[in-house]
């Protein structure tokens, strides 16, 4: 073939490859339109913002999503637990107890009680609502500054450190002449007093351990005897109000007005007393025959009688609200040898 008209031929090859690319990505641009810079997210949420006023309407806003790197929120503030030092005021409402509001402030029931004997009388079951309380900010003895106390002499009456005294923040006492002044609210931590409720005596059935008293002392030294074991006298096997404390030597079962109470075990009465008795309302107690007796307290009804044998289990009264009670419940302690022990030690 003749040179030139070789040479002819390549270019209008080239020549037609060219213009079909040019067509090509001529087509391809028209279906896949150029990607406009992202806008901020701001800008787009702002009317009439100048990103959003060179936006054509109609036209599609394509996003860049980038990846982004998670963190953790780390608080580099430490917020310091501060101690309280100051005596507060609690009002007592309706469903309180004693230990339940000692409960509430972590301090033990004592420390409250001994606080509010001009309320209290140390007894838990004087609380009433709308009493106010005193609550201290620690375990001990909050005591009202007598005319001739000294730091020393208080803190032997309540086997206390006169030095913990005198360095209590709360008492506010000026180190140079530390005395505190008449009638003033004094903290002695760690203190401790006896309780001075009424309790009642054991009464036995003439025979064995505990102290023995006329209305048992009838009955001999036979009828049942327990074995040993206690099962709960009520329906109910929790609380409803206080536990057993040095000034709560028993515990508050839950039973409503009515409800029946069962004898722990077996033995024989040698107490159903009703009306007040120290604050105890009606009241049963029983001499187990084993060194153990029971009592039962602030019953509305009483179902047996003295010298009367009953056996574990047996229905010997009602839970009621007589006496000194804050609210149905029976108020069940334990004796063994004549001293309170915590019911829970021999609750089965």
């Amino acid at each position: 073939m003749n040179p030139t008209r070789r040479f002819t031929l390549i270019s209008w090859l080239v020549t037609l490859l060219l213009v079909l690319g040019a067509g090509v990505f001529t087509y391809w641009r028209m279906q896949n339109p150029p990607v406009a810079a992202p806008l901020a997210l701001a800008q787009l949420e702002q009317p009439g913002s100048p990103a959003e006023a060179s936006i054509p309407q109609g036209s599609k806003v394509y996003m860049l999503s980038l990846p982004a790197m998670p963190r953790g929120l780390v608080l580099k503030t430490i917020i310091p637990t501060r101690p309280r030092y100051e005596v507060i005021n609690h009002t007592v409402a309706r469903g309180d107890s004693l230990f339940g509001i000692s409960k509430e402030f972590n301090i033990k029931p004592e420390t409250l009680l001994w606080a509010n004997y001009d309320a209290l009388e140390d007894d838990p079951h004087s609380l009433k609502p709308g009493q106010e309380l005193f609550v201290p900010a620690a375990d001990g003895i909050l005591y009202k500054w007598k005319k001739d106390d000294t730091i020393q002499s208080v803190a032997d009456e309540f086997k206390a450190e006169s030095e913990d005294i005198l360095t209590w923040p709360g008492n506010n006492l000026d180190l140079t002449d530390p005395q505190p002044k008449v009638d003033q609210l004094v903290m002695i931590p760690g203190g401790w007093r006896l309780s001075k409720a009424i309790t009642l005596p054991t009464i036995t059935r003439g025979r064995g351990t505990g102290t023995a008293g006329a209305a048992g002392s009838a009955c001999g030294g036979g009828g049942a005897v327990g074995g040993g074991g206690f099962i709960f006298p009520a329906g109910n096997h929790f609380l409803s109000g206080n536990d057993y404390f040095s000034g709560h030597l028993g515990i508050d079962l839950a039973a409503g007005e009515g409800s029946p109470v069962y004898a722990a075990d077996s033995g024989v009465v040698t107490m159903a007393s009703g009306g007040w008795n120290g604050g105890y309302g009606n009241v049963i107690m029983i001499d187990h025959g084993n060194g153990y007796a029971s009592l039962y307290a602030h019953l509305s009804v009483i179902g047996v009688s003295i010298c009367q044998s009953v056996g574990q289990g047996s229905v010997i009264g009602s839970a009621g609200n007589t006496g000194n009670s804050f609210g149905a419940h029976l108020h069940f302690e334990v004796r063994q040898g004549g001293s309170n022990i915590s019911p829970w030690y021999v609750l089965q």
